[in-house]
């Protein structure tokens, strides 16, 4: 952990400086922030008046200072809360830009009193909400779901006692590395694009060659190469199959029809990479819908980002996971939690009169609220379509 903090302050810094030459410098450096030469041109004033070291040594500060500062609140959370401090603090900045796509999506989809007309039919605003429940109700089911690798202990008997026996299962899980490969395949492809783009600015053809890197299908076949890559790359250095199989070998489990040793090895890598090629399909079409919602139904990229890519997970991932710690201090503390039963009730709680039917079941709930919410949306397509 130290390493990776010392690792941090270096990026920060270079990070830092990079980001004070851009800014200094818009005009050579507008893919970092789009629509700036637009907004100085408009305004009649240069984004920075200092140009000089001077500002690039506050810049640098400031924004190392501010990485600083919210990499130890992280900590802070994570050891005094309830963990994943950080990634709750990224999870907060990705969803505090929710407003905005709503505010964007809504100029774009609804007519404005001025124009009379929006720029879509304001039906697609309706199936696109369809569409992102959809999305997010895949990708919490892709990331929750696992395969279940049956494992039957022998029974071995240790002085006076018995052990052993029971089933047991081994989870594994079919998106096994997570949100890493998309990470990992955008900073790669990002450099190609980059060293064309600036290395040969007057040539045509590295202009072409980094718009088909950035847009064009070759963009997407090198993503989804890469992503294919690295989820067998993450899952190559985190899974160790013959590990696994010693540990089973050596408490005494086995697989029910796999011989122990060698054989469960293989059968446990077998398996994984079948897994793993499911969880990186999932993954490409992940990255890649929120390119084709933007280009092809002309969506605001601000809020085309939460129908896929890295943010979506990432919300997913941190929202379960600080739900099943949450789940877990409940159950610590004598409650029932409120994930499977979706009521948080103590152990005083009349199970007689829950199981009559006397409390309504969290899946009754569930489905009652997807019915407001399917009613809500109809009435806001009669409404928006009737105008």
């Amino acid at each position: 952990m130290q390493l990776t903090r010392y690792t941090t302050l270096g990026l920060c810094l270079f990070q830092g400086y990079l980001l004070a030459v851009s800014f200094q410098h818009p005009e050579s450096y507008h893919t970092m922030l789009p629509g700036i030469t637009d907004t100085i041109r408009n305004l009649g004033i240069p984004l920075v008046d200092d140009i000089g070291w001077k500002f690039r040594i506050i810049t640098v500060i400031s924004l190392t200072t501010g990485t600083l500062l919210l990499m130890w609140m992280g900590d802070q959370i994570t050891e005094r809360g309830i963990g994943n401090g950080i990634s709750l603090i990224i999870t907060i900045g990705i969803v505090a830009r929710l407003p905005a796509a709503l505010a964007q999506a809504w100029k774009t989809f609804v007519p404005s009193a001025q124009s009379g007309s929006s720029q879509v039919n304001p039906m697609v605003l309706v199936m696109l909400v369809l569409f992102l429940i959809i999305v997010i109700a895949a990708v919490i089911t892709i990331t929750q779901g696992v395969r279940k690798i049956t494992v039957q202990y022998a029974k071995r008997v240790v002085g006076r006692k018995m052990y052993g026996g029971q089933t047991q299962y081994m989870p594994l899980k079919v998106n096994y590395a997570g949100v890493m490969p998309i990470i990992f395949a955008w900073a790669l492809l990002l450099f190609p694009a980059t060293i064309v783009q600036y290395g040969f600015r007057n040539s045509p053809t590295a202009a072409r060659i980094a718009s088909a890197l950035s847009t064009g299908w070759p963009h997407y076949v090198a993503l989804a190469a890469m992503i294919f890559f690295f989820s067998y790359f993450w899952v190559a250095t985190q899974f160790q199959p013959v590990q696994i199989a010693d540990d089973l070998k050596k408490y005494g489990g086995y697989i029910p029809g796999v011989r122990p040793g060698k054989p469960t090895a293989d059968f446990l890598d077998f398996t994984m990479t079948r897994l793993t090629f499911a969880g990186a399909i999932f993954l490409t079409l992940i990255a890649v819908l929120p390119s084709l919602l933007s280009q092809s139904l002309n969506v605001p990229m601000i809020t085309a980002q939460f129908f896929g890519g890295t943010s979506l997970l990432i919300i997913v991932g941190v929202m379960l996971d600080t739900m099943r710690q949450v789940e877990t201090h409940l159950i610590q503390r004598h409650y029932d939690g409120f994930l499977r039963k979706g009521r948080i009730r103590g152990r005083s709680f009349d199970r007689a009169s829950y199981a009559r039917g006397e409390a309504v079941a969290g899946g009754t709930l569930m489905w009652l609220y997807v019915g407001i919410a399917v009613l809500v949306i109809a009435g806001v397509a009669i409404f928006l379509y009737g105008r």
